[in-house]
C-alpha cells in the first residue's frame, strides 16, 4: 500500500502546512497513481521548492525528487521513467509513481523549505 499523510512545517517566521489525503493502492487494481500535496502558506508557490520522500519501514527517508521553479531534480537518475511531479495553480503539487509493483511499498510525502 502507498500512504500519504499530513506534514507541518516552519519556514522563518511564517507557518507552512502543507497537506495530503491518504491514498491507498491496491495491487493489480491501478498501474500509475498521482497524490497532491497541498500548500497553504507558501507567499510564491511556483518558485518554491517540494521535495517528495520515501519512507520504508526500518529505514531512513529516502528523497526522490524536488521540483523548484518549472524543474525537476531527482536524486537518481533511475527515478526519472519512475516517478514525476508538477505544479498546479498557487499551491497544488502533484506527485506521480508509475508502473507500480511491490517494490513501491511505503510511506510518501511532501516537504518545503528553502535552499
Amino acid at each position: 500500500y502507498l500512504f500519504c499523510f499530513l506534514s507541518f512545517f516552519l519556514d522563518g517566521q511564517a507557518q507552512v502546512l502543507l497537506k495530503q489525503r491518504q491514498v491507498s493502492i491496491t495491487r493489480g487494481h491501478k498501474t500509475t497513481t498521482s497524490m497532491d500535496c497541498i500548500a497553504e502558506g507558501i507567499p510564491d508557490f511556483q518558485t518554491a521548492y517540494i521535495h517528495w520522500y520515501r519512507q520504508v519501514p526500518s529505514r531512513g527517508p529516502e528523497r526522490i525528487l524536488y521540483i523548484g521553479p518549472g524543474a525537476v531534480s531527482y536524486d537518481d537518475n533511475s527515478y526519472r521513467n519512475k516517478y514525476s511531479s508538477s505544479k498546479k495553480g498557487t499551491n497544488v503539487c502533484t506527485f506521480t509513481i508509475s508502473d507500480i509493483n511491490s517494490n513501491d511499498e511505503g510511506i510518501y510525502y511532501c516537504a518545503y523549505w528553502h535552499f
